[in-house]
């Protein structure tokens, strides 16, 4: 965390740009500067020029060896895959890998940013439900970390591990998030001389849309459908969000942006810088409903900023994550647990918020209507939500 306290209104500037400078460091962190009062109102204040962030460190040939001798070894093999390495430059790099070696590709469960669609590598991620992401992961004896972290389970469960991968599984770093994991990835092809262009895996046809009420799986499809080229999908869906992934690499070509860590509400707020820093973008913002209550202030900045979002809340009318968290543990749940997770008492309209802020919205509760009102909010520019009643 880099802190510092500006001493005057004249080195104000300069370090702001040393704060920025800072964030930007790889993997990216956190800058705090302090600005007493009278910076406010004092002179001597002069435009500073911008910092470039130091270039990513190289990682160390032995890595790539490491891992090139564990893939050469003919032992089950996995790629894990984070940060830089979600770009297309990095899927590119990890397919050569993959086509050289057999290893199979992933992803943490949760991705800070990641190429997706058709004409990208499709790489899903590991379930956020611990069986299930023990049985993506069982027989692996060999997990190569590429910008991402070893994989662990959310919480804490009884009788279950905290650890995903298996017992018998060695863990390989290629390279920390902060470090080249791109020049790391097509390193380790080059070393397993895979050639420089291998074919991108054909996600199949587009799926087509569905019909009837919400399903998660039925969703899925139906987003894929109809996502814009080069959209921009900011992801906070929670439980309604667990089947997106698959539909969607046959999806036109977009990025994807999730919250990594536990904090909810993430998608509004999210959704709302994407399409401040890529305003010829069309931004899709898919937010549960307990978690929109946190940051639907964001709506107002959309409105006021008249920014191209269409923002989708999946209205459960519940925390079900929090549900399933309770029984994930073994409790059973009484008045006061269900009361606590209900969100119907009193009926939250999510049309009406928005409206309130400033921004259109309908309401709709069958994916034919979804894909009516979908199309509509694409085919406009500005702030618009979608409630789905689920």
């Amino acid at each position: 965390h880099w802190v510092r306290t500006s001493a005057s209104a004249a080195d104000v500037a300069a370090d702001a740009a040393a704060a920025v400078q800072a964030a930007r460091t790889p993997p990216g962190g956190i800058a705090t500067l302090v600005l007493p009062a009278d910076c406010a109102w004092n002179d001597g204040a002069q435009p500073a020029a911008a910092l470039a962030p130091p270039p990513r460190a190289a990682v160390a040939p032995q890595a790539i060896r490491d891992a090139a001798r564990a893939l050469r070894s003919g032992e089950p093999a996995m790629l894990l895959l984070s940060n830089e390495a979600l770009g297309e430059a990095g899927l590119r790099a990890a397919q050569r890998v993959a086509h050289a070696s057999g290893a199979k590709l992933r992803t943490p469960t949760q991705v800070p940013r990641m190429a997706r669609g058709r004409g990208r590598v499709p790489v899903d991620r590991i379930p956020y439900v611990v069986d299930a992401a023990l049985k993506v992961l069982a027989g692996t004896r060999h997990l190569i970390l590429a910008g991402a972290k070893p994989p662990v389970g959310f919480f804490a469960y009884p009788g279950k591990p905290s650890t995903l991968w298996p017992r018998d599984c060695t863990l390989h770093v290629l390279a920390r998030a902060e470090q080249d994991t791109v020049g790391a990835l097509d390193a380790l092809a080059d070393e397993l001389g895979a050639p420089r262009a291998v074919p991108v895996p054909d996600p199949g046809p587009v799926p087509e849309l569905q019909q009837g009420p919400f399903k998660p799986d039925a969703f899925g499809h139906a987003l894929a459908a109809l996502l814009p080229e080069q959209a921009i999908v900011a992801e906070d869906a929670v439980t309604s969000g667990r089947a997106l992934f698959a539909p969607t690499f046959a999806a036109a070509p977009h990025d994807w942006i999730q919250l990594t860590g536990g904090a909810i509400g993430h998608a509004f707020p999210a959704a709302t810088g994407a399409a401040i820093a890529c305003p010829d973008r069309k931004v899709v913002c898919l937010q549960a409903d307990g978690a929109g209550m946190y940051s639907l202030q964001a709506l107002w900045t959309q409105a006021r900023e008249r920014l191209d979002v269409v923002n989708v809340v999946f209205a459960n009318r519940r925390y079900a994550i929090l549900q399933g968290e309770l029984a994930a543990v073994g409790a059973a749940p009484g008045p006061a647990s269900r009361e606590l997770f209900d969100l119907a008492r009193p009926e939250i309209r999510w049309t009406r918020l928005a409206e309130g802020m400033g921004v259109e919205a309908a309401r709709v509760d069958t994916l034919e209507a979804f894909a009516d009102a979908f199309r509509a909010a694409c085919a406009r520019r500005g702030p618009f939500l979608i409630e789905f009643l689920i």
